[in-house]
């Protein structure tokens, strides 16, 4: 096969960790006999000082032009003024756009061998698969929003169509019904109108076209609080894109660091976008120790969803759970001990494919 892949290595430790996968992405290649290409552009803080766009038009063209995107992270204190015009984050906003990008699928699976990394007890965290579909081009993040002219008020307004609701749904369904045949519909129904329709057309589509599906409705404060106490009773998560934001964010502490789990952002049509959920992290950027594993898990998800390739995306998950069954750690699991590079970490992974 024959694949063009984007790189958008970012910020901070963003080229770093996309480094790593790059590297993860050659090894499956040269093994399987695939060909794929690389191509490096600048998105987030790095193309504002070059560009003074977090998002310049010719990113979007080669993103578009790609069968998959691998993106690092954006974003650090150089760029944090709040009076800027622009920020690093509106480049995250703007290709979600740009490529319609409207299902992020982010898995919540705790390392069977870092379950003592959890800040919840064992018991509860193990066994925990969760895969949550937060809807995101919609919702309050692109709804109507302003100031008032004497700066003393604002608003941000949350907005949701039929349309919108239908396909992110029958998103999660689909994958529910692939996995334990479990969806549960996350919304805010009891104070919001919005959510109300959401919950309208979730349960219309649930009941007509996937009636196989155990389907349950939770209002998402009491699913932040189920998250902590019964992790493991859920299997499917779908809901909108501010309450995904915050759920998925509580979610990603169940394995006990940032730096293991990845995303994907996927439409239809185009390529879909594949990150780790961790931040640019520009503390420790520069020093060769961030974990890469979230990233290249992320790009075990790319060979998934946007080229077909199953057997060579099981072999990067498999090659990246023998690193850590061997003992590999980086720093920020290795609960004190002295903790291999990002690139000796890497480069285990490409040894256990290989």
């Amino acid at each position: 096969m024959q694949a063009r892949f984007v790189l958008l290595p970012g910020d901070g430790i963003g080229p770093e960790v996309t480094a790593e996968a790059r590297k993860v992405l050659t090894a499956v290649a040269t093994l399987h006999r695939h060909e794929f290409s690389f191509e490096e552009k600048p998105m987030g803080g790095i193309a504002i000082d070059e560009f003074g766009d977090p998002l310049p038009a010719s990113t979007v063209v080669a993103c578009r032009a790609a069968d998959a995107v691998i993106l690092g992270a954006v974003g650090g204190p150089k760029w944090d003024d709040p009076t800027a015009k622009t920020r690093p984050e509106a480049g995250l906003l703007a290709i979600r756009q740009e490529l319609g990008l409207f299902a992020n699928l982010r898995p919540v699976k705790p390392n069977r061998h870092l379950i003592e990394a959890s800040p919840l007890r064992p018991e509860l965290v193990e066994g925990t698969d969760i895969l949550f579909v937060r809807e995101l081009t919609g919702g309050i993040y692109f709804g109507p929003s302003g100031v008032s002219d004497d700066g003393r008020s604002a608003f941000s307004t949350m907005v949701y169509s039929v349309g919108e609701v239908e396909r992110i749904v029958r998103i999660a369904a689909e994958a529910a019904r692939s996995r334990k045949g479990h969806l549960t519909s996350v919304d805010k129904a009891n104070v919001l109108e919005v959510s109300r329709l959401w919950r309208r057309v979730a349960a219309k589509v649930m009941e007509e076209e996937y009636p196989d599906v155990h389907y349950e409705v939770v209002l998402v404060d009491a699913m932040a609080m189920h998250l902590i106490a019964r992790p493991r009773d859920f299997d499917v998560v779908v809901t909108g894109n501010m309450f995904g934001d915050i759920l998925t964010d509580e979610a990603s502490m169940l394995p006990g660091s940032l730096g293991l789990l990845p995303s994907a952002s996927l439409g239809d049509p185009g390529p879909g976008l594949y990150e780790p959920i961790h931040g640019s992290a520009p503390d420790i950027a520069g020093r060769g120790i961030a974990n890469p594993l979230a990233t290249i898990l992320a790009s075990a998800m790319a060979l998934r969803h946007s080229l077909g390739l199953e057997a060579e995306a099981l072999s990067v998950e498999a090659a990246v759970d023998s690193a850590l069954n061997d003992g590999l750690r980086t720093v920020d699991i290795a609960a004190g001990a002295k903790g291999v590079s990002t690139v000796a970490m890497g480069d285990a992974v490409v040894a256990r494919i290989n």
